[in-house]
């Protein structure tokens, strides 16, 4: 590779580099090791813009590697390649004696139009619009996966009910903690505004959008979009500050923002918020992880840590979050994706197992036909006015915006707040119960909640 790169590219213009790797199968995670190392050194250059490496998915004796990496300019690029410490990084990745790769030159394209970077973090209020950003993505998740979580038989489906309770519960979690992250940036946490409750199919709050948020009961189908919604970046991709691919990337951006920031302006002018406005431990209890004020850098790096690591793992190579299991003390507990891979597959991760491995471990007992048989995206509008379902489902979404005016009211200087949500969240949970087991007017599903937004003047 750094031989490939010695010549200038003698181009001014933002460019693209493709490169290929070939290394023998039996070596690919230990490739994929070492090039985010290298991933980590590069993305630091000046003019560096992003970076993806892709394989393919099935793999002969030999697996092929494509890395693409978008640059500011070639100029960039010509500077990148001579920095002692990324030349260094290269050479490594070649000379490792567990590692037999052999690479094509790269090839330069030139790019015609970059995304436009009026969303990248470059200022102090740029990072309170993506931490907000951050509460509304976090809030995404959860109406989904209430829907699934009352849509199943705790009874006939406990350890279905277990898994998806115990990622609600860390979703709540990282909502508490972007709330932090933003109240220690003098922002203000928003979470009573229509825009957390948009109609359904919806894309995750400035994602990609062919991912389309849905509300549907427990079974394969929502499966599936909780892996997508949850699933990992790939090694060495890049930050994404807005459309994103993955939810790792978003924070990843927050993260190379945040700390950009504090080498520009120092902490003292990032991190102005108020102390007393954080959410601690003594607020908001029952596990799901770490609940941790925000205050500093390093503060404000463990923050984010362990919304990432709960969703995506500790590394990118690996399925456990570094948590015990809420339900099972005696487990080590894996990452978001991996227990949605693990009721979809029916069997537990054990040690040793990987993400291309797949669990390997102890059945899990996991009936598809014990779920209620919700109406997928279901609206006030389905019904008449007046009907027992739709005045159920209307009283459901008074109740449901109530619980997010006392949540932000908690976020925005009153902490033991919180206290007073948890009867609220139990009304919830009972109202959304009793609507799964109405009957839609055809007989062949059940009402469900809508999730939609009632105005506070509306509320009684």
């Amino acid at each position: 590779m750094s031989q490939s790169l010695e010549s200038s590219t003698g181009i001014s213009e933002p460019i693209v580099v493709i490169k290929n790797y070939t290394v023998p199968a039996d070596e690919a995670e230990h490739f994929v090791e070492v090039y985010r190392e290298n991933a980590r050194i590069m993305s630091a250059q000046p003019g560096f813009v992003r970076s993806r490496l892709h394989r393919p998915l099935a793999d002969g004796p030999d697996t092929r590697f494509v890395h693409i990496a978008e640059w500011s300019s070639g100029t960039d690029l010509d500077k990148a390649v001579v920095n002692p410490e990324w030349r260094a990084s290269l050479q490594r990745m070649f000379d490792d004696p567990g590692l037999n790769i052999t690479s094509e030159p790269a090839s330069y394209r030139v790019v015609v139009e970059l995304r436009p970077p009026g969303n990248a973090i470059e200022t102090v209020e740029d990072l309170r619009r993506h931490l907000q950003w951050a509460i509304e993505l976090e809030h995404a998740t959860i109406p989904p996966y209430l829907c699934a979580l009352y849509s199943l038989d705790p009874n006939r489906n406990a350890e279905a009910a277990q898994v998806v309770g115990s990622v609600l519960a860390e979703e709540m979690l990282h909502l508490a903690l972007a709330a932090n992250l933003l109240n220690a940036v003098g922002g203000e946490p928003r979470l009573d505004t229509p825009e957390l409750l948009p109609p359904y199919p919806h894309p995750l709050p400035h994602g990609d959008r062919s991912l389309q948020i849905q509300l549907l009961p427990f079974g394969p189908e929502a499966l599936e979009l909780f892996l997508r919604i949850e699933k990992p970046a790939s090694v060495g991709a890049s930050p994404e500050a807005d459309g994103y691919e993955t939810i790792g990337q978003f924070y990843a951006a927050i993260e190379a923002g945040t700390r950009r920031l504090c080498d520009e302006l120092g902490e003292d002018a990032v991190f102005t918020g108020d102390p007393a406005r954080q959410v601690g431990e003594f607020h908001l209890r029952g596990g799901g992880g770490a609940v941790i004020p925000v205050h500093d850098l390093k503060s404000a790096l463990a923050a984010l840590t362990e919304i990432t690591e709960q969703g995506e793992g500790a590394a990118r190579t690996d399925v456990w979050d570094g948590d015990r299991d809420v339900f099972h003390p005696e487990r080590d507990e894996v990452a978001h994706f991996y227990r949605f891979q693990e009721l979809k597959h029916g069997r537990r991760y054990q040690t040793g197992d990987t993400p291309r491995s797949g669990p390997t471990g102890e059945p899990i007992a996991v009936d598809f036909d014990a779920v209620m048989p919700m109406r997928p995206n279901p609206r006030t509008t389905d019904h008449p006015e007046g009907s027992d379902i739709r005045v159920a489902q209307e009283r459901f979404n008074t109740t449901y915006c109530r619980l997010l005016q006392q949540l932000e009211e908690a976020f925005n200087g009153d902490p033991a707040r919180l206290g007073a949500t948890v009867g609220t969240m139990y009304q919830v949970k009972a109202q959304a119960q009793a609507l799964m087991t109405m009957p839609v007017e055809d007989g062949r599903a059940t009402a469900g909640p809508t999730f939609e937004y009632v105005p506070p003047s509306l509320r009684a």
